[in-house]
């Protein structure tokens, strides 16, 4: 690419970041660091009656947490800047003053109540009423109206837009580097309006300019800015810029493949839709949120990119590094992607049983601390803790599910599975359990191995079924039939422990 490639993020502050606008601001991450280019954050702010006042540090958190920030946005001048559209408002006026005089837009000064007449009226005779070429010439506006009938409305007063004057009669060629060649007639579209008298830009004009100003060279956007390419592209050719290339992402769809993702499936079917917890400043809502789910950023991202992205091998799991390496917008897919909750858990789980087991030992104390209710400052058996890990982990989704899986490595049962005692706890078990404890009681080696033999010989020697006695052995020490391979839960907790547990087993069961 001869040009440095520059790309943006613009999303509007109204509200949390969706991880659809998460996924296109991943892809135009990737795209840019492929091809050692700048990933922009521009914030499009103008919407003052939908802004939220804490959205926008949501945005930048989610992000970060995402391990894609921006190079260049707010708080990180690139000499493009200022980044929120909110303090670029001085400088649209004349880029559609300048449309004006070249006389590729005009001034339109028909009321709302005028525009529902034409709109009703054209509905009564089964058409629909579309401002363009058709009707331009019979409306309001300074295509029909003199110079000083413009000047002197203006001069009152009087409340008008600035429209875009759409060429007629052509068939205008456009590319899309995801949907690839798109032919559209421009007798098909609407003037669309880019100014309004209260000096504010409708999102067309901002838009064009703003990437113009920052030297976007892509622009990678969702499917639902489509139907805007034609205009957008009018509008470059109209101010005679480079026109950027255009990427649009196909949607996110619902689980059923029905419809685009909302915050209502996950309510609904009970997943996160957004990447961190969100409250609402207005009604205290709580939505939640992938990261507070327990989810490692790096499996979120993997989910996201496979939504709509295929590399087109059979490698499903991707290291950051490696989604830049093998990123391209053309694997891009042109339908719609179905979300898939279960998969996301399995990328999940596939990024925890591959995290060292030092690294989740440090990422469960926390939690340990609040179960075992020790203080702040207390300090744990760290190999003790990575040694529990080592077993356990292949079984877990996110590191909230070490404790329930390995209490019983921390602290004796306090009860035992009704279901599994009545089916495991027969009238010999107390014997057997007594001759087991005497057995465990005169062996000192206590590791796994050598546990294993002793029992399986006295087993064999004593001619008792194998689960006669390891049932009842596992619900002793861990009060439900779970856990890892039994001679391991043992040698890990210890000689006196497992006789101490083995005594309380006989005192409480039956």
């Amino acid at each position: 690419m001869s040009k440095k490639v520059r790309v943006r993020f613009a999303p509007s502050p109204t509200g949390p970041l969706h991880i659809g606008g998460v996924r296109t601001a991943l892809f135009n991450y990737l795209f840019a660091k492929k091809h050692q280019g700048t990933f922009i954050l521009r914030v499009e702010d103008t919407d003052q009656n939908r802004y939220v006042a804490n959205a926008e540090q949501y945005i930048v958190d989610a992000l970060n947490w995402s391990h894609i920030p921006y190079d260049e946005g707010p708080g990180k001048d690139g000499g493009y800047g200022p980044y929120r559209q909110s303090q670029r408002k001085h400088l649209y006026a004349q880029y559609a003053d300048q449309l004006i005089a070249t006389g590729r837009a005009y001034y339109a000064f028909d009321t709302a109540e005028e525009l529902d007449y034409h709109r009703t009226n054209h509905k009564e005779k089964g058409k629909t009423f579309i401002y363009n070429w058709h009707n331009r010439l019979k409306l309001k506006n300074s295509l029909t109206l003199s110079k000083e009938e413009v000047a002197q409305k203006i001069n009152a007063g009087e409340k008008y837009v600035i429209r875009f004057k759409t060429p007629t009669d052509e068939i205008l060629q456009l590319k899309d580097m995801v949907r690839g060649e798109m032919k559209i007639d421009t007798n098909v579209l609407d003037d669309k309006i880019l100014f309004k008298s209260d000096g504010m830009p409708t999102y067309h004009l901002a838009n064009i300019v703003d990437d113009h100003l920052m030297e976007i060279t892509h622009v990678i956007r969702g499917e639902e800015w489509l139907p805007s390419m034609a205009l957008h592209v009018l509008l470059y050719r109209a101010f005679e810029w480079d026109t950027p290339e255009f990427a649009h992402l196909p949607l996110i769809l619902k689980p059923t493949g029905k419809g685009k993702l909302s915050k209502r499936d996950g309510d609904k079917l009970g997943f996160p839709v957004f990447p961190l917890e969100y409250t609402s400043e207005s009604t205290g809502e709580v939505s939640k949120g992938y990261r507070e789910d327990g989810y490692f950023p790096e499996a979120f991202v993997n989910m996201l990119a496979f939504l709509g992205w295929n590399p087109g091998t059979e490698q499903e799991l991707f290291t950051l590094e490696e989604l830049i390496s093998a990123f391209e917008l053309e694997k891009v897919g042109k339908s719609g992607s179905k979300f898939d909750a279960d998969k996301t858990k399995w990328f999940q789980h596939q990024y925890l049983i591959r995290k060292s087991n030092e690294e989740l030992a440090e990422l469960f104390v926390p939690l340990l601390k609040k179960q075992l209710k020790a203080a702040p400052e207390a300090s744990f058996d760290m190999e003790y803790i990575v040694n529990v890990i080592s077993l356990i982990k292949e079984r877990a989704t996110f590191v909230e599910e070490f404790w329930d899986l390995s209490d019983y490595f921390f602290i004796s049962p306090s009860s035992y599975d009704p279901k599994a005692v009545k089916k495991n706890w027969k009238e010999d078990t107390p014997k057997i359990m007594e001759e087991l404890s005497s057995i465990l009681r005169g062996t000192d080696d206590f590791s796994s191995e050598n546990i294993e033999q002793v029992i399986k010989s006295w087993i064999n020697t004593s001619e008792i079924g194998f689960g006669q006695v390891m049932q009842p052995l596992r619900l002793s020490l861990v009060g439900a039939l779970k856990g890892p391979h039994l001679p391991q839960i043992v040698s890990m907790i210890g000689k006196g422990e497992t006789l101490k547990r083995i005594d309380t087993a006989l005192e409480n069961i039956g």
